[in-house]
């Protein structure tokens, strides 16, 4: 099969969402609106047809062209129109070798290597709930301290409510209680995650959570959007009074409540602290993993820098 690397504006955006919505491993982070958002100048290895896609988030770094994974953008990798086409995998990694000297690319869950010839590949975790079944069934699961803090929450009388949140006052209760521990986030990517939320507010395929204590005070906030037959959890934040009153173990609950018995998975995305896990964990969470493929070539008075 033939490849070919196109340029960000070489790229048939028209029929790269075509494919990408019928993609069997296709997901929210691949589509090309996704993309614009958050890697401005991607580019892409296509087949002919465009029937196996692999966006390459490329930046620029002292005026070289490196991939490196953005934020916001959890698995990327090899897309197919076929589960068969995926045997291309290891040929398309090995060439983006040749083309960028510098690469972080974390894959999607399909994109399994069966050798190790490639440089530096890890495996991460992420977390996944299917929801296919009963809620019965589904909070049977829970783990002893999800159920205990489900029930704190209702007798702390907290409210939910869902698309009511108006994204400016999302995005500052975001920047208050998650941006300190998260320097690196800049008043771009603030900016990144307003118009992620416009976008997908405007078709319809996106939900936002919030949960305020009886004077009405905002506690928790999450904001999941839709697509390939999952729910991302993609943004979300409690503050202090908020993790006290078990605020964020209602708003999952609720919206596991609200799914249920749906063709539908629930992806919590993936984390390394290890509370995080344990709180994905606690509502049934099914742990997975997607390689990372990662290596630096870049010259030597450039290699120390992005160690």
């Amino acid at each position: 099969m033939v490849f070919k690397l196109l340029s960000h504006n070489e790229i048939n955006k028209e029929l790269w969402e075509k494919k990408m919505l019928d993609a069997f491993n296709g997901n929210l982070y691949g589509y090309a609106w996704y993309l614009d958002l958050v890697s401005p100048n991607w580019q892409a290895i296509v087949s002919t047809n465009y029937e196996i896609l692999v966006p390459l988030p490329v930046v620029k770094f002292f005026g070289k062209n490196i991939i490196q994974q953005p934020f916001f953008c959890q698995q990327l990798g090899v897309y197919c129109h076929l589960p068969s086409q995926l045997s291309y995998t290891e040929q398309i990694l090995t060439t983006i070798q040749d083309y960028f000297p510098y690469c972080y690319l974390q894959l999607n869950k399909y994109n399994q290597l069966k050798t190790s010839n490639l440089v530096n590949i890890v495996n991460r975790v992420n977390y996944e709930l299917d929801l296919i079944s009963p809620y019965s069934y589904l909070s049977s699961n829970y783990s002893e301290n999800t159920r205990r803090n489900v029930q704190k929450s209702l007798k702390n009388r907290l409210l939910l409510k869902i698309n009511e949140l108006n994204h400016q006052t999302f995005i500052n209760f975001l920047r208050k209680n998650v941006g300190y521990k998260l320097p690196e986030l800049q008043e771009k990517h603030y900016h990144t995650i307003l118009a992620i939320l416009k976008i997908s507010d405007k078709y319809k395929f996106s939900e936002r959570y919030a949960v305020y204590n009886e004077k009405q005070d905002l506690l928790a906030a999450a904001y999941f959007i839709f697509s390939h037959g999952k729910a991302y959890y993609l943004f979300g934040a409690t503050n202090d009074e908020g993790k006290k009153q078990s605020a964020m173990f209602l708003l999952f609950d609720s919206f596991i409540r609200r799914y249920a018995q749906k063709h539908l998975t629930l992806d919590f995305e993936g984390s390394t602290i290890p509370g995080l896990a344990r709180f994905y964990e606690g509502f049934g969470a099914i742990s997975t993993t997607y390689a990372v493929l990662q290596y630096n070539r870049l010259p030597f008075y450039l290699r120390w820098i992005k160690k």
